[in-house]
């Protein structure tokens, strides 16, 4: 399998994330007098990776998955899609280590997330696969001869009653070999762990900087467009689709990631 030389990697790497402004995640830092919905607009775009960074247990850790599972079943002429790219952490990851005559299919239905993502592909190497942005519902794109899909903390701002619906839609549109890597925050049927796996996830946030102010008001924000499930309901939806493999690779805390291989 044809790859970029390491050194060569590298310097993608540092041209492409040298456009990730790292702004301090202040959004929910003062007392609001309503709370509204979470959405991925500029303001949260503008400082997206610090706000995941700080938000999100072993973040990094899923990254670099994407990366190895890019590079191990990654297919010349094939396509890859990231859904649900936001600034493009996981798309960055995927075309380092994918053939060249591969076609990388980046989409997210955000305008602001997207715009950024252009402009910052427009100072990076063209020697690695091609990139197609696209400013879409991931409910809405067809998935044709995937080797590589990912679905990285996306599926949870999908309504469970179109779940299926879509990953169906993508273990029809993959190669046979072809795999899906699904990560998202979990919740559990029994009550202690689930509250214990909380509130270790509240201290990872306070140990990162967040005030109670800022959980407290993100957590009301993102009540009704966030909607966790267990493990188990994954799997199964997963297996129902027909993929042949499905494997938890990474959890921590009240978050995992999911191999499916079709």
């Amino acid at each position: 399998m044809p790859v970029l030389h390491w050194t060569s990697r590298l310097l993608y790497s540092s041209r492409f994330s040298r456009h990730l402004t790292m702004n301090q995640d202040r959004i929910y830092s003062k007392p609001l007098a309503q709370v509204g919905q979470f959405e991925f607009d500029d303001s949260v775009a503008n400082v997206f990776p610090d706000m995941i960074a700080r938000s999100v247990p072993g973040y990094s850790s899923m990254l670099a998955m994407i990366e190895q599972i890019t590079l191990r079943h990654a297919t010349p002429n094939s396509q890859l899609y990231d859904l649900g790219c936001s600034l493009g952490a996981a798309t960055e990851r995927m075309r380092l280590h994918a053939p060249t005559s591969c076609t990388l299919h980046a989409i997210d239905n955000s305008q602001a997330m997207i715009t950024r993502l252009r402009d910052r592909l427009k100072e990076t190497s063209r020697t690695a696969c091609k990139i197609i942005t696209h400013e879409n519902d991931i409910r809405s794109v067809s998935v044709e001869n995937a080797s590589v899909v990912v679905l990285n903390l996306t599926l949870q701002f999908v309504p469970c009653s179109e779940r299926l619906p879509l990953l169906q839609s993508i273990h029809d549109g993959m190669q046979p070999g072809g795999v899906l890597l699904v990560s998202e925050k979990v919740c559990f049927d029994d009550v202690k762990e689930q509250k214990l796996m909380t509130d270790l996830h509240l201290d990872f946030k306070r140990a990162h900087g967040y005030s109670e102010l800022e959980i407290a008001q993100k957590r009301t924000a993102l009540e009704e467009s966030l909607v966790t499930e267990t493990l188990t309901v994954h799997i199964d939806r997963i297996q129902a689709c027909g993929f042949c493999q499905v494997s938890v690779w990474f959890r921590c805390f009240n978050f995992a990631s999911m191999i499916a291989i079709r």
